[in-house]
């Protein structure tokens, strides 16, 4: 099976160089559900954003979707995130676009067409039941409302990873579900590989998964 994500003897730190992840080694495959969790500040948002080149590697080797993350330009990790689809906690919605045009964001850069764009977002707004706010901004959604929208322009192009930054933390217990079920479906039904960092795996989700712990510096895989 096909290694979506490879680590090998990876070190990350912060701005100041205080290394985070020290030496980890690590493999995730096409069709993986994978948690990672650990303790706030334990560098699990931090090993996130190396996956999509936010950060760089300190020291060993990164390979996301078959791209080398050591001195990757920006073309080559342009190229890469329309490989990837990504969510974060507080949504990152722009606020001045309309639900429709927030979700054809990933298509526009990809250079879809506008017909094909708006066939398209219509099919992933009815998936995440939102069609019937395709209208509104933002600002007038509920919070779980925006993840739902967020996670339609995740995966608007079809990404083979999906990564996810604690997809429900500021989420009702209801909204949550829908988000951890849209997760699953992404899953299930288009073959994407998901990594999820959280702080609490769900008890309903019935799925097989994998999850690796950060403690210390290392990252660690529970059997």
């Amino acid at each position: 099976m096909q290694e979506i994500i490879s680590a090998r003897n990876l070190s990350l730190a912060y701005e100041r160089n205080e290394i985070v992840i020290n030496s980890a080694n690590l493999d995730i495959m096409a069709n993986d559900f994978v948690f990672i969790t650990g303790k706030s500040g334990s560098g699990k948002s931090t090993l996130l954003k190396s996956f999509y080149g936010e950060i760089a590697p300190l020291t060993g080797d990164l390979n996301v979707c078959m791209s080398s993350m050591r001195g990757i330009n920006d073309k080559e990790l342009s190229e890469l995130r329309q490989r990837v689809g990504i969510i974060f906690q507080n949504y990152r919605l722009i606020n001045e676009w309309s639900v429709e045009k927030n979700v054809m964001l990933p298509l526009i850069i990809k250079g879809i067409t506008q017909s094909v764009c708006k066939k398209q977002v219509a099919k992933l707004l009815k998936h995440v039941n939102m069609l019937h706010k395709a209208d509104k901004y933002p600002v007038e959604l509920s919070g779980g409302e925006q993840q739902r929208v967020a996670m339609a322009r995740a995966l608007a192009h079809n990404p083979n990873l999906l990564l996810c930054d604690e997809p429900t933390g500021n989420l009702d217990e209801y909204s949550s579900d829908v988000i951890w079920s849209l997760l699953k479906s992404a899953r299930e039904f288009l073959g994407t590989s998901v990594v999820v960092v959280t702080h609490h795996i769900p008890s309903t989700l019935r799925i097989p998964y994998r999850h690796f712990v950060i403690e210390n510096g290392g990252v660690h895989e529970i059997a």
